[in-house]
């Protein structure tokens, strides 16, 4: 089937006619006759337009020897390459429906990350206004209150965690499995990663700042011989928002490299991810709450996370060369 027949059944298919598809394309009627008479071509930015609005792939739109039907059935299932290894197919509108949904979640996730960080703050505020002010309430009020404003926080958190995780699960494959992408795909991906490098840069360097930095009111508290809790707010506050910074950007980042296949998601460490993540991880998060809850040191338990993705990225990179 040619170009021309396909670009009619699509049309035809979604009910619209040349007017309604010429308006969505941003040409005239003419141009839609033209293409659907075989008397012109449409250019490429037209045909990833045409595939993006039908939701099929640039393969099936300019290969002659694939029908509509082959998208469907290519969509639905993995291929093979050379060595047996399984190969996820990944259309234009998948790759643009995946970055959609990662930039909206990367918020979200982001937020209850924050949440989790600031959860402590009233506690601590409390406990040490409590000693210093004797104020109205009780030991046991002030700890009460605290802690329902911690659980309360991370509730929420976590039902965020939940809720765009389960959105999330059914692009697993494209992080977890090698990809074989469309024509343009890459083009499309790369093109909205170079649009996004300057902001990426500018809230990881803000972000890290921010942490760097979150130390200053403890120690400006200790020469000024005041109490430290008010410090100790401050900086987990100040470590909330870099960490937001840098959870939402590092995760839209992600998006574009799992596409792409780069950084953390090159074939080899998607092997390491398979045989060790979730038990890596499961593990960081335990004793993460271990730790917390034991020494009850929230202000410093952070540590844990960054740290944890260093010593993963050096236990990936050496199990990926092997």
């Amino acid at each position: 089937m040619i170009l021309a027949d396909k670009i009619t059944n699509l049309r035809k298919k979604e009910g619209w006619s040349q007017e309604e598809f010429a308006e969505r394309m941003g040409v005239s009627r003419q141009s839609i006759s033209k293409w659907e008479g075989g008397r012109s071509t449409p250019d490429m930015n037209k045909i990833l337009q045409m595939s993006e609005l039908f939701g099929v792939s640039t393969d099936v739109l300019l290969k002659d020897d694939l029908t509509l039907e082959d998208e469907v059935t290519t969509a639905a299932s993995s291929v093979q390459n050379d060595n047996g290894e399984a190969i996820y197919p990944v259309s234009l509108e998948l790759a643009n429906e995946y970055m959609d949904q990662k930039a909206s979640a990367a918020v979200k996730i982001a937020f209850g990350v924050m949440l989790c960080i600031m959860s402590p703050i009233l506690l601590i505020f409390l406990d040490g206004e409590n000693e210093a002010y004797m104020m109205s309430f009780t030991t046991n009020q002030a700890m009460m209150s605290g802690l329902t404003a911690l659980i309360l926080m991370v509730g929420v958190a976590v039902a965020l965690f939940i809720v765009n995780g389960m959105r999330l699960k059914k692009y697993e494959p494209l992080e977890k499995e090698p990809l074989d992408t469309a024509y343009g795909v890459d083009g499309v991906v790369k093109e909205k990663q170079a649009g996004f490098e300057r902001a990426h840069t500018r809230d990881m360097t803000v972000g890290i700042v921010m942490c760097v930095l979150s130390c200053l009111p403890i120690f400006i508290a200790l020469i000024l011989n005041k109490r430290a809790e008010f410090g100790v707010c401050l900086l987990l506050f100040i470590v909330a928002i870099g960490v937001f910074l840098i959870v939402r950007t590092s995760i839209i980042w992600g998006s574009y490299n799992v596409l792409l296949e780069q950084g953390d998601y090159t074939r080899p460490k998607k092997a390491v991810e398979k045989r060790i993540g979730g038990i890596y991880w499961g593990i960081v998060m335990a004793a993460y709450l271990l730790i917390s809850f034991v020494t009850f040191r929230w202000e410093s338990t952070w540590i844990i996370w960054p740290v944890a993705g260093v010593l993963y990225s050096v236990v990936g990179m050496a199990l990926a060369k092997k």
